[in-house]
């Protein structure tokens, strides 16, 4: 199975499907796709399906009675058969599904599973049941069934815990947004800063672009401000409603306004629980399950802290989410009304720098070093993360932007690097001595190696000459937007 063409990037996601489907053992098999919408996960399975010449069947919000005629009229498409496919229960639809494979390997899917499950309970139970090792249905069949959603709470249990189809699937799969560097590429942008404004308004969903904004890429660095006005912050483009229907798409979000209120918390920059809980007028208590739904529903991510196990940080992992409760929430009855997208924008600018451009720019430099630096800073490493360094002497609290920390060899593990991240600021050496004053602590603590401990400042405003020549010295690192976007130089 070759992949298509006109498939972007996706080459680990359609492999794996690709060797799921192509294994010709005897014997039925059971996968998981799953994964936020829009991300391309039916073009994926869709494409698999023609090339392999499998059954695609795409659920819909029906009762049980309208969605078993729906999939009998499809499987009368598929089939042709001399009489139409009447299936009276889910149980003859799964049967008939593994005959399906009884000469070839073929693949079978259902995408919006939850839909399907929703109103039929039973369905995974009547899944694994089918499943069964030693059933002749399954033993004799090569279907290869893949089970696609998008509502990630659901599907995140699908195969969890006590879950009827733990243990059955041979293929979990969660396909992922484009991270952004691949954004940049999808979306055609040549400028590492131009890039950054794009990805930071709405990340790397590939749809955005396609279907939802019709291709309609900032034309240079230019055109960013009459870009958002045009689309994001526009009641006639899509994109308008998207963040508020992110939240309505996933079911067990059922109190929105208790969910918006702490994505609204989060998004004003109050990332603790405590901060949250008085933000939204709650105690830190009662916003245990909120947290978890919206964590599990792959909103909100939570990040823990480097230097201190016990403080955790929650951050808003769509930036479109971020974007909508720090600008656009605020001026909603005017936005609405489609008259004063250019000045409410231009009226946002420092909350935009402050709120997003610079928390996403933070984010970013995290991903580089993860992902993209390699042993840059001296070995591979194992967590990168933000953190929180007490200065009892000074009786100040440290943020550090990045630390970096390897993989233990010993009892401690090596603290590779520190580094403060700065958007749209240009770095000196005040910043490289307030790196060292926090070495200088961590060090007094005896919990990492220090002893390879480097320096580095981030910045997209670019670096004062003095530090400059403090890094041919070697007493720092220096990383900017091209070493971000390195594959754009």
């Amino acid at each position: 199975m070759l992949k298509p063409a006109d498939m972007f990037d996706r080459a680990a996601e359609w492999s794996q499907v690709a060797s799921f489907i192509e294994d010709d053992r005897p014997g039925a098999t059971l996968g998981v796709v799953s994964g936020r919408r829009r991300q391309g996960k039916s073009f994926l399975l869709e494409a698999a399906c023609q090339q392999a010449g499998g059954f695609y069947f795409s659920a819909q919000e029906a009762t049980e009675a309208e969605s078993l005629s729906l999939i009998g009229a499809a499987l009368t498409s598929y089939l042709s058969p001399v009489a139409p496919v009447s299936p009276a229960d889910w149980q003859t639809v799964i049967d008939i599904l593994l005959r399906l494979g009884r000469e070839r390997a073929v693949p079978v899917v259902i995408d919006e599973f939850p839909y399907l499950a929703r109103v039929s309970p039973a369905l995974p139970s009547i899944i694994q049941a089918s499943y069964a090792p030693r059933r002749a249905e399954r033993s004799q069949s090569r279907t290869r069934l893949l089970l696609c959603g998008s509502a990630l709470s659901f599907m995140g249990k699908l195969l969890s815990g006590n879950a009827p189809l733990r243990g059955r699937a041979s293929l979990d799969l969660t396909v992922q947004t484009l991270d952004y560097r691949l954004a940049a590429q999808f979306w055609g942008l040549h400028d590492p800063r131009l890039a950054f404004l794009v990805h930071a308004v709405v990340g790397g969903t590939p749809a955005y672009r396609t279907e939802m904004i019709r291709f309609d890429a900032p034309s240079g660095p230019a055109d960013f401000d009459a870009w958002v006005a045009r689309t994001i912050l526009s009641p006639g483009c899509p994109m308008f409603l998207e963040a508020r229907y992110l939240l309505a798409e996933e079911p067990e979000l059922r109190d929105t306004a208790l969910y918006h209120s702490v994505l609204a918390a989060i998004a004003a920059g109050n990332t603790g629980r405590g901060g949250i809980a008085g933000h939204v007028g709650r105690k830190s208590n009662e916003l245990a399950h909120p947290l978890t739904v919206l964590e599990d529903a792959g909103l909100i991510v939570r990040d823990s802290d480097a230097f201190r196990a016990n403080r955790t940080d929650f951050r808003i992992n769509e930036p479109l989410l971020a974007f909508y409760h720090a600008i656009m929430r605020p001026f909603w009855p005017q936005l609405i009304r489609g008259t004063s997208a250019g000045q409410i924008w231009e009226r946002s600018q420092r909350r935009f720098a402050s709120s997003i451009l610079g928390p996403h720019f933070e984010r970013l430099c995290r991903e580089w070093t993860l992902y993209f630096a390699g042993d840059r800073f001296g070995d591979l490493p194992a967590q990168v993360a933000a953190g929180t360094v007490n200065d009892p002497q000074n009786k100040t609290l440290h943020q550090v932007d990045v630390a970096v920390i390897g993989h233990a060899d010993d009892t401690r593990p090596p603290l590779l690097a520190i580094g403060e991240a700065k958007w749209n600021e240009q770095m000196g050496l005040g910043h490289l001595n307030r790196l060292s004053r926090i070495r200088d602590l961590l060090a007094g603590s005896e919990k990492f190696d220090m002893s390879r401990t480097r320096l580095v400042c981030f910045s997209g405003a670019g670096f004062s000459d003095d530090l400059r020549r403090r890094r041919q010295r070697g007493d720092v690192d220096l990383v900017g937007l091209a070493d971000l976007y390195g594959h754009l130089a």
